[in-house]
């Protein structure tokens, strides 16, 4: 407690400055004194907790907060800061340095202090604190750029490009720190333009040239034997100062303006983090900067050579290098060049051997700026680029589908795209995409063909389960009669046992067209009602391969149907008991909670104990015991 004592004793000269202010009452300063004893009670405990700190200082900003509103309100004479002006904030600061002692390891922690000291204004302390985070995180991109942000703001472009180097160096995979760079140093061109266009200072490369060579003809003093002369040299007025800078200078100047430090950054990063993460963000930086556009275009152009080099196959960055070409509208007049030359270059780099994310990529692009434009014919140039591909291509698959939907949705002929389907299901017979397609296409005409070749598609796809699932259930009737659904539904699950996935979805969309018919709409009595879904329980218990996916869809479905009763409560008994087999947590959570619900607390209880005691493991009746405690809570 001897802590807590020195700590109100050090107290004593602001909490009297604020009364002399009449800024807070003495029943106030009471108050503060009582809440402080409190926190430094809780901060001087062996284990000290992250969230009485954060408290604690929470409070205090709250009163500073409250002191300079009544200063405001009050008027107060302005006159030599007193103690009480400062104390509040110092102590913030004094709370974090006792936390960060404790929690060395705490980042987010660090980050609140430089931002609170930053928006204070304690500069030097923003600089020692973000100085001390470094040396104990150095791996942590963070706080490089938190102080080079500072440095900037202080006017040190030199110090903050010092820093972030170093950071780099520490860290350089780190994609946030290449990205900051390049904006650093994007500022410092832009803030160098605006100060020599204040200082009337101009850049003309042409210029620099014609001065460059001059300088090369014209004889030296040297050569024309004027050593020994003294000459008299005239003072030089302001608008001399780019002739005495000379013109190494000048070229130096026109070299920083046309972005020679960010191309130099930008290669160096390709090289040290070729990901196309890198590319991403960096082109998002430069876009992003208001820089002229000659400069960025050039930045762009490095940016996309340096991709082309460092990967030359990457779908994301193919996509990348082609839309550079797609800046205009599709109603510009040079909307047109802009989408060949993009098409192109992606044609060029998938060649004849494309991979397949190659393609899925092209494929969405020709996709894509087939639905955004509206002139057909450039609409037929895409289509006839990507035919084009499949005939190049050996291994076509991902181009198909959307070939034959971009047909179907152009207006071309009926039987044209109905062969052009045809052709691709029996080049790809195990694709699910090309059946989609050529299902949707009978679909729209030949519909009275369309439920022989769904069968047809279900026996040939392949693949996993979760991408053949689309095809399997493709031709489930939705909307029509509820037991002619049952019936659609009962043979595909039959025709589905050797595919437990596909099963499983199946059966989920079972359940949800197992209920009857209402009594108001001349359906089943609602005792009937009960008694259909203990048989369809039943049913689907000893005729299908049920999972915990598809009881726990049966046991809401059940419990979201008609009004409670007994019949009701014994479906959903049943259903649970059927679950539990399956997954004994959810299953006793559950029903446990449904029980619950309708009043029934003691049974509820009941339930969780006896999942408790068939959990096959403590670990599990733990977990049953957590969670049943969090439906309570």
């Amino acid at each position: 407690m001897e802590r807590v004592h020195y700590q109100q004793e050090q107290m004593l000269p602001e909490l009297k400055d604020l009364v002399e202010k009449n800024l807070f009452t003495e029943n106030e300063i009471r108050h503060i004194v009582k809440q402080r004893t409190a926190f430094e009670t809780a901060l001087v405990r062996r284990v000290a907790k992250k969230a009485d700190f954060i408290r604690y200082i929470s409070y205090e900003m709250d009163l500073e907060t409250l002191r300079r509103k009544r200063v405001k309100r009050m008027d107060l004479p302005k006159g030599p800061a007193t103690v009480s002006d400062y104390s509040f904030v110092r102590r913030q600061f004094h709370i974090f340095e006792r936390a960060l002692k404790r929690f060395k390891s705490d980042v987010g922690m660090w980050i609140q202090y430089i931002q609170l000291a930053k928006r204070e204004g304690a500069k030097a302390l923003v600089g020692r604190v973000t100085a001390r985070a470094m040396q104990l995180h150095p791996n942590n991109p963070t706080f490089y750029i938190l102080a080079a942000s500072h440095e900037l703001d202080n006017l040190s472009p030199s110090a903050a490009r010092a820093l972030l180097q170093r950071g780099i160096r520490a860290n350089p995979e780190s994609v946030d720190m290449w990205k900051e760079y390049v904006k650093m140093e994007l500022g410092f061109i832009e803030s160098l333009r605006r100060r020599w266009d204040v200082l009337g200072i101009k850049l003309d490369a042409e210029k620099a040239r014609k001065g460059k060579e001059k300088e090369e003809n014209d004889p030296s003093p040297m050569e024309d034997g004027l050593e020994g002369d003294v000459t008299y040299e005239s003072p030089k007025m302001d608008v001399d100062v780019e002739d005495d800078m000379g013109t190494e200078g000048a070229e130096a100047r026109q070299q920083i303006m046309e972005g020679a430090i960010v191309q130099s950054v930008i290669l160096n990063a390709a090289q040290a983090l070729p990901k196309i993460e890198l590319f991403t963000a960096l082109k998002t930086v430069i876009s992003d900067y208001p820089s002229p556009v000659a400069l960025q275009n050039t930045l762009l152009d490095t940016l996309f050579d340096a991709l082309a080099k460092t990967l030359p196959r990457d779908p994301k960055g193919m996509e990348m290098r082609a839309h550079r070409h797609l800046k205009s509208s599709p109603t510009a007049v040079d909307f047109v060049d802009g989408l060949r030359a993009a098409n192109e270059e992606m044609l060029a780099i998938i060649g004849e051997n494309g991979e397949e994310p190659l393609l899925e990529t092209y494929a969405s692009f020709v996709e894509a700026w087939c639905e955004r434009v509206d002139d057909h014919h450039l609409k037929m140039y895409l289509i006839s680029s990507l035919q084009g591909l499949i005939q190049k291509t050996r291994k076509p698959e991902p181009l198909l589908a959307v070939h034959i939907m971009l047909l179907m949705r152009t207006g071309a002929a009926p039987a044209k795209v109905r062969r052009t389907a045809e052709k691709y299901t029996t080049k790809a017979p195990s694709s699910q995409r090309v059946w989609l397609a050529r299902l949707a296409v009978e679909k729209e005409h030949g519909p009275e063909t369309v439920e022989k070749l769904w069968a047809e598609a279900r026996k040939a796809v392949s693949g996993s389960d979760e991408e053949v699932q689309d095809v399997w259930t493709w031709g489930l009737d939705r909307e029509g009669d509820r037991e002619a659904q049952k019936r659609q539904h009962e043979e595909l699950l039959r025709e589905s046992m050797q595919r437990r996935g596909v099963h499983e979805a199946l059966l989920v969309n079972y359940v949800t067209v197992l209920a009857p018919d209402a009594p108001e709409t001349g359906g089943k009595s609602d005792q009937d009602r009960w008694i259909h879904w203990a048989h369809s329980v039943r049913h689907m218990a000893s005729r299908y391969l049920t999972t915990a996916r598809v009881w726990e869809t049966l046991f809401a479905q059940v419990a979201k149907e008609g009004t409670e009763s007994d019949g009701k409560a014994a479906v959903l008994e049943q259903v649970y008991l059927q679950w539990r087999e399956h997954d004994l947590v959810a299953a006793t959570l559950g029903w446990a909670q449904w029980l619950a619900g309708q009043g029934r607390g003691g049974d509820a209880a009941a339930v969780v104990v006896e999942g408790q005691r068939r959990a096959t493991s403590p670990d599990m009746s733990a977990e049953l015991s957590r969670r049943w405690m969090v439906v309570l809570s």
